[in-house]
């Protein structure tokens, strides 16, 4: 997608919109990759989402924590090469950690889940719910006229493309890369800020155990 699809170049910045560890069989290679952009002079802003704030918690506060099944934490593991999350490199647990869970933009909000527009002001949402909220009825004032974008629940690429299309006040950008075996899923999706251009790629790694959306 990074180097085919988009063709990244210097003056682009890429925004990554979270959930980077355990999302298929390759959590230290994905940011393996993002440090060989940064080092390569790209500019990338990664933002933090729900399941890379578990490996967090895992060192924080125990792995009596982590709401994986044992089979998904053990082949986490054994990507990192440790027996347990305290054991992973610090400049892994370090990168995770100094990841944003907001970002705004002159035109746009990125989060990994949504914001809480419950709130007169949803820029203050609660920690959990920018990783994890579900439900919203986004509201364009309330966002300051700019638009949402968020991934966290897998959607089909027609309903990425119709929201687009419509300009909605907050797309999801989530077209479920890793459930490939869901015909409605298995896309990796990207958007072009500047010119409003969706990109997707079929995922394209070897078969690989998950649980079907």
């Amino acid at each position: 997608m990074v180097e085919e699809v988009i063709q990244l170049q210097p003056q682009d910045h890429l925004y990554l919109l979270g959930d980077y560890i355990n999302k298929g069989p390759h959590s230290k290679e994905v940011i393996d990759y993002i440090f060989s952009l940064q080092r390569w002079g790209f500019r990338v802003t990664c933002l933090r989402g729900n399941h890379d704030q578990l490996l967090l918690d895992a060192v924080d506060k125990g792995e009596h924590t982590v709401w994986l099944t044992e089979e998904d934490k053990q082949k986490t593991l054994t990507n990192f090469g440790v027996a347990q999350f305290a054991d992973i490199a610090p400049e892994y647990i370090s990168f995770i950690r100094s990841l944003p869970l907001l970002v705004i933009l002159e035109d746009y909000i990125l989060v990994h889940a949504g914001l809480d527009f419950t709130l007169s002001n949803p820029l203050l949402t609660s920690n959990h719910n920018l990783l994890n909220t579900k439900r919203m009825q986004p509201s364009l004032a309330k966002l300051g006229e700019r638009r949402l974008l968020h991934g966290h629940l897998p959607l089909p690429r027609p309903s990425i493309e119709k929201a687009v299309a419509q300009k909605r006040p907050a797309i999801n950008l989530d077209a479920g890369c890793v459930y490939y075996q869901n015909q409605e899923f298995g896309h990796l999706c990207a958007l072009n800020l500047d010119k409003v251009e969706l990109f997707f790629l079929p995922n394209s790694e070897a078969p690989y155990p998950i649980k079907v959306k």
